[in-house]
C-alpha cells in the first residue's frame, strides 16, 4: 500500500514539472485510498497523501472534537474574551481579514494572520521560524506569547486548567481522548488537542481539484485554464515556490521523509538600508542571526488565497491583482518613506522574483486561476465551525 501513496505522490510531481512545460495539463487519477495509517483517522480529500500524527498524540476522532471545542472556546484566552478563532475565521480560510492580527488585549501583532488550510502538511510553522516544525509546539505561541500578547496565557496556566477541570463535559472529553492518563486535563493536552483539530482543517475539492482529477471538465473555465499554464509555466516560476498539491512550500506527511528543509524567499517587499527589512519583522534573520535571512519568509498555502485577503508577511499587499503586479515588477523593495526601488533591488532578494511583461488579459487569467481554488465547501464545513454556537442553538 505504501508503493500506492509513493505513486500518487509521483503522479502530482509529475504533474507539476509536465504543466511547467505544457498548457494542457495531464489527465489525473486520484490513487485509491485503502490505506490509512492507524495515527490518522480523520477524513482525507482525494488524491492527498494521509497527515503525518505524532505517536505520542495519534489522532483520534473524539480528540478531533474536543480540539475544535477548545479552539473556538474563549476560556483559551487570559481575559476571557478571546479564542483561536478569532483570529482564524472559517469563511475566511481560518484568516482573520486584518493587515495584523490582533491579540485578546487589543495589542497588534507585527504580522498577517496565516490561513490554517491544510496546515497537517506544513513542514515548518509561522512566518518565519525554521525550527518550529510541530503543530503541538505552534499551539504553544499564541497562548504564551508576550511580546504581542495573543492569547495571553503566558504565567496563568494552572488557571487555565483550573477553569477546564471545572468544566464536566471537558472532564468527560479529556478523559475520551487521553485514555490512560491519571489527569489527562494538563496544559500539555490542551495544545495537542487544538493540534490534532488542526490536523483535520484540510481543503482539496476546489473547481481546480474537479478539474485535474477528471471528476468535472467544465470546474475551469477557459480563462482560468490560461491562468494555469501562465502560473505552472517555467516562465513566471509561480510554482517554484508555491509548489506540489499544497501551492506551498515543502509538504509532509505520513510517508514522506522525517525532516524536511524549509524554504525561506526574500519577495522584494523592502529595502532599507542594507537591505534590511523593518526591525518589526525582519524575517528569518530574527531566529538565525544570519544577514543573508533578512527579508525571508515562508511562502504559504494558495488554496483559498481568494478570501485570504491581504496578502504576504504584512498584509501590505490589499488584493490578488496587486499581488501579482507586484511580482510582475519584480519586486517593490520599498524604502523606509515608502518609496519604491525598484531599480536598486535587494540583494538578497531571490533570483526568481523578476520583472515580467503580462498583459491585462494575462493578470485576470492568473486571478481566475487562483480564484478556482477556492473550496467553498470547505469555508462552510460544519466539521470546523463553532461547537459553542451549535449548542447554543439546541
Amino acid at each position: 500500500m505504501r508503493n500506492g501513496w509513493g505513486l500518487a505522490v509521483l503522479a502530482l510531481a509529475i504533474f507539476a514539472v509536465d504543466c511547467a512545460a505544457n498548457a494542457s495539463p495531464p489527465p489525473f487519477v486520484a490513487p485509491r485510498l485503502d490505506y490509512r495509517p492507524p495515527a490518522y483517522q480523520a477524513p482525507v480529500p482525494p488524491g492527498f497523501p494521509v497527515p503525518r500524527a505524532p505517536r505520542d498524540n495519534p489522532h483520534t476522532l473524539v480528540k478531533q472534537e474536543l480540539g475544535r471545542r477548545l479552539f473556538y472556546d474563549v476560556r483559551l484566552s487570559g481575559n476571557g474574551t478571546y479564542s483561536c478563532a478569532n483570529c482564524h475565521q472559517p469563511s475566511r480560510a481560518f484568516t482573520d481579514g486584518r493587515e495584523h492580527a490582533v491579540g485578546s488585549t487589543g495589542e497588534s501583532h507585527p504580522r498577517n494572520t496565516m490561513t490554517l488550510t491544510n496546515v497537517a502538511y506544513n513542514a515548518t510553522y509561522t512566518w518565519s521560524d525554521p525550527d518550529l516544525v510541530s503543530l503541538e509546539k505552534q499551539a504553544l505561541v499564541p497562548m504564551l506569547n508576550v511580546a504581542p500578547v495573543e492569547l495571553g496565557l503566558a504565567g496563568r496556566q494552572t488557571e487555565l486548567v483550573e477553569r477546564l477541570r471545572a468544566d464536566p463535559s471537558y472532564r468527560e472529553r479529556f478523559t475520551e481522548s487521553f485514555p490512560g492518563e491519571r489527569e489527562p486535563i494538563t496544559f500539555e493536552n490542551v495544545a495537542r488537542a487544538i493540534a490534532t483539530f488542526e490536523r483535520a482543517i484540510l481543503s482539496g475539492d476546489s473547481p481546480y481539484d474537479r478539474y485535474i482529477r477528471g471528476e468535472d471538465p467544465a470546474a475551469l473555465g477557459t480563462e482560468a485554464q490560461r491562468g494555469m499554464a501562465l502560473f505552472f509555466s517555467s516562465r513566471l516560476a509561480c510554482s517554484r515556490c508555491h509548489a506540489g498539491f499544497n501551492f506551498s512550500g515543502p509538504t509532509v506527511w505520513h510517508a514522506s521523509p522525517p525532516t524536511e528543509a524549509p524554504r525561506f524567499h526574500n519577495t522584494g517587499l523592502y529595502h532599507l538600508a542594507g537591505g534590511r527589512y523593518p526591525a518589526a519583522s525582519p524575517g528569518v534573520v530574527e531566529h538565525t542571526g544570519k544577514k543573508r535571512d533578512r527579508g525571508r519568509f515562508r511562502a504559504p498555502t494558495l488554496r483559498n488565497v481568494a478570501v485570504t485577503a491581504p496578502y504576504m508577511h504584512d498584509g501590505s499587499v490589499a488584493t490578488l491583482d496587486q499581488a501579482i503586479d507586484h511580482y510582475a515588477a519584480g519586486g517593490r523593495n520599498l524604502d523606509a518613506e515608502g518609496s519604491s526601488h525598484r531599480a536598486g533591488r535587494n540583494p538578497r532578494q531571490s533570483p526568481l522574483v523578476r520583472r515580467q511583461r503580462l498583459d491585462a488579459t494575462a493578470k485576470r487569467a492568473l486571478v481566475a486561476f487562483l480564484e478556482s481554488l477556492t473550496d467553498s465547501g470547505f469555508l462552510t464545513d460544519p466539521r470546523f465551525s463553532d461547537p459553542w454556537s451549535e449548542d447554543r442553538a439546541r
